[in-house]
């Protein structure tokens, strides 16, 4: 493995066992080319999303690459009455991550975290290692061991 991500430290120092992938960070970054370069089921492949609610406080859900994030679930999920994705330059100084390389692990601070219940179909998923080309694929067991999340309905019907 050429880098360890901050997520990979998390993971390891943790005791925590998982798979890294590495894809091109230069190429095509959407999650969809992402999960096809790494040939893996883009079912499986998650992407971090970083918004914030009307009360002002922010929140993070993680949803399957190829959907997208129902922005009315997304605030019944977390008892706001509206939420809305933050703008990119927001994510680096909030966060600590870059739009694309953004990760529920390692974030500056804790935010409410709500992962797409279709995670619980897989005994694994996939998602950033809090880099851009580096992705880690861990089962939600293990990620209740770096975060706090809960499951809900989020995306598009």
């Amino acid at each position: 493995m050429s880098v360890k991500t901050n997520v990979m430290r998390i993971l390891d120092q943790k005791k925590i066992k998982y798979k890294h992938y590495e894809y091109d960070p230069d190429g095509d970054i959407s999650g969809q080319a992402v999960a096809k370069a790494l040939s893996q089921n883009p079912k499986q492949v998650y992407k971090t999303l970083v918004t914030v609610g009307k009360s002002g406080d922010n929140y993070v859900f993680v949803i399957p690459v190829y959907q997208e994030l129902d922005l009315k679930k997304a605030a019944k999920a977390v008892g706001e009455k509206s939420v809305a994705m933050i703008k990119a330059k927001e994510l680096l100084p909030l966060t600590g991550y870059v739009h694309g390389g953004c990760s529920p692990i390692g974030m500056k601070k804790s935010f409410t975290t709500t992962f797409d219940c279709s995670a619980e179909a897989f005994p694994t998923i996939i998602f950033s290692a809090g880099k851009i080309g580096y992705q880690v694929e861990l089962s939600l067991d293990s990620l209740k061991k770096v975060i706090c999340y809960s499951l809900y309905d989020l995306v598009v019907s």
